[in-house]
């Protein structure tokens, strides 16, 4: 009889293919909701971007992205949560430079390590800052406050949402290098802190884009400089603190992008950080970024991490100096 005979070994070998249960194929990522830490309350700035973006995020993965608030110790309650999730790409977290920057010089002991418990992303947006003042103001210039400030150091108070906050520490390092003391009044959040101001229980603050756009369009809050490296679009007439002052390379932000557990697969960053790009440059998303007072910003890891690292030589040598610190 000719023909191919298949050997013993090849017969055997067949039978125990057919009697084994067929392997189920590995399921390509995304194939189930992603959960987005935001460590801030609901109805914040911060909790608006991370809603706003997961949108348009959730419909180019094909997946629901839902927002779980976890506010509370000056972020770390969400960071640690972030931290000790599975590294599967299912939980990312909406990290700033607090989490990522101020926490590790304001804080004795942290409950994770940036770098060692974080992966960056990419970078979605900052929000521009505002040296302001409101009704009772002690200055129309921020020449003219300066001068006051020099008069009577330490004197006049300024608010912030927060000891520690991007708001508070811009403030200590204008102050630092303009040679001037204020007496700083921290309060739990913008939203209190410019009632205040628009009350004329406080003469000035330090005033975030998003929380304040309306009143400063409006002109109710006077914007005496911006904190940012040029002019916003928005109120071109408002000069920089550079330029108003002359302090020379002085830029300050609140700043936000998307963090993952560290031991999280590269393909699956890779993959989050493609489509979270393509979210950020979005006509649609950019334009609802911008009404609401936020630059989008965009970039992948690499760029996170360069600004990581000029965030902190900038910021941890005033922490450090000043010894503010939040326990």
């Amino acid at each position: 009889m000719s023909g191919f005979m298949p050997g013993r070994r090849a017969l055997i070998g067949a039978g125990l293919a057919a009697a084994l249960p067929a392997m189920p194929a590995l399921a390509a990522y995304p194939d189930r909701a992603l959960r987005w830490i935001v460590a801030y309350a609901a109805g914040g700035g911060t909790d608006t971007l991370a809603r706003l973006v997961g949108a348009t995020l959730s419909q180019r993965l094909g997946q629901p992205v839902v927002i779980e608030n976890k506010p509370g110790a000056a972020t770390n309650i969400g960071a640690e949560f972030t931290a000790k999730s599975a590294p599967d790409g299912y939980t990312v977290m909406t990290a700033d430079n607090g989490t990522l920057v101020f926490n590790t010089a304001l804080f004795r002991r942290l409950p994770y390590d940036p770098a060692r418990d974080f992966r960056p992303v990419g970078l979605m947006a900052r929000f521009p800052l505002f040296l302001a003042t409101g009704p009772k103001a002690p200055a129309d210039t921020a020449v003219e406050l300066i001068a006051k400030l020099k008069a009577a150091p330490g004197t006049v108070d300024c608010a912030t949402p927060g000891i520690g906050s991007p708001h508070h520490l811009a403030m200590e390092r204008l102050a630092r290098e303009a040679g001037v003391r204020f007496n700083h009044v921290p309060y739990r959040g913008a939203a209190p802190a410019l009632n205040d101001l628009l009350a004329g229980n406080i003469p000035m603050m330090v005033l975030d884009y998003p929380s304040g756009a309306d009143h400063l369009r409006g002109g109710r809050v006077k914007a005496l400089a911006v904190l940012s490296a040029s002019p916003l679009e928005d109120m071109p007439a408002v000069p920089t603190v550079q330029a108003a002052l002359g302090l020379r390379g002085f830029e300050a932000y609140a700043w936000q992008g998307m963090v993952l557990p560290k031991a999280t697969p590269d393909a699956i960053v890779e993959q989050l950080t493609r489509e979270l790009d393509g979210t950020m440059r979005d006509p649609a998303v950019r334009g609802r970024m911008q009404a609401i007072g936020l630059e989008p910003l965009t970039g992948g890891p690499a760029e996170f991490e360069a600004l990581l690292e000029r965030e902190r030589g900038t910021w941890l040598p005033l922490i450090r100096d000043l010894n503010i610190a939040l326990d």
